[in-house]
């Protein structure tokens, strides 16, 4: 089983230096389970020799470009060409609520002469709160990470739980720091891949580094980081971290 990060950038990462942090992970069977689709995706798979028809499952976090503006693209391609079967969609059943009529419909409701939905694309699976989903034997849980809250409604967003050959994985996606609600992840985990900013001028919905490196010690030791912005970027080895994922960086479990 192995993990790739087709980008490891920020949602405005700009050129091919980086790109979207979207992830592709491969079982031995070849078969592959995209996490998050975004609008880059096109680049990023291309760029490591893939494509739409390497894509046969994907799971969406929640509803920005970076991580749902390729579903397009994947929809459509694999529709319309006769080599392609229809992907399997794992999303949260809020989630899944808004990305089709808060995201994709405008693009993809009108085929030929018919009207299309979700389900004209992809085998979607639904899934409930406090629940997750199982790929290629692996049990998924859904996170549910505390990203933006305009005042009114919490955004939906899920990170990912999941174990690979007794290596416990956690995978936050886009959050801010809120261990009051998740802080047992943090400390079941052997790896957690997490969300980064590292601009000059903090944001109030994802977490930055310089609050990860308030972090106690035995956190940041099993801490990878992505989802950073383009420029220089601090020395996270050196502050107790493993470093900032790479673009194209591969994570073996065997």
């Amino acid at each position: 089983m192995r993990l790739l990060f087709l980008g490891s950038g920020s949602a405005f990462t700009v050129g091919a230096d980086n790109y979207q942090s979207n992830l592709l992970l491969t079982n031995d069977a070849g078969e592959n389970l995209l996490i998050d689709c975004g609008s880059d995706i096109r680049f990023s798979l291309y760029d490591q020799g893939l494509s739409y028809h390497d894509i046969h499952h994907i799971y969406i976090s929640h509803l920005h470009a970076d991580h749902v503006g390729g579903m397009e693209y994947i929809g459509l391609t694999t529709l319309f060409d006769p080599q392609c079967k229809k992907p399997n969609l794992y999303v949260s059943k809020d989630v899944a609520h808004e990305l089709w009529d808060r995201s994709l419909a405008g693009g993809m409701q009108s085929i030929g002469n018919d009207l299309a939905d979700l389900n004209t694309f992809f085998t979607v699976f639904k899934i409930n709160r406090q629940a997750g989903f199982s790929w290629s034997g692996i049990q998924f849980k859904l996170v549910r990470v505390i990203h933006i809250h305009n005042g009114y409604y919490l955004m939906p967003s899920y990170g990912l739980f999941f174990e690979i050959h007794d290596q416990k994985i956690f995978l936050t996606t886009d959050t801010q720091l809120r261990l009051e609600e998740n802080g047992q992840f943090y400390e079941e985990a052997d790896i957690i891949f997490h969300d980064c900013e590292t601009s000059k001028f903090p944001s109030p919905v994802h977490v930055h580094y310089q609050e990860l490196a308030k972090l106690p010690e035995h956190l940041k030791g099993k801490m990878w980081l992505y989802g950073y912005q383009p420029g220089e970027l601090p020395n996270a080895k050196k502050d107790g971290f493993f470093g900032f994922v790479k673009r194209g960086q591969v994570f073996e479990f065997t």
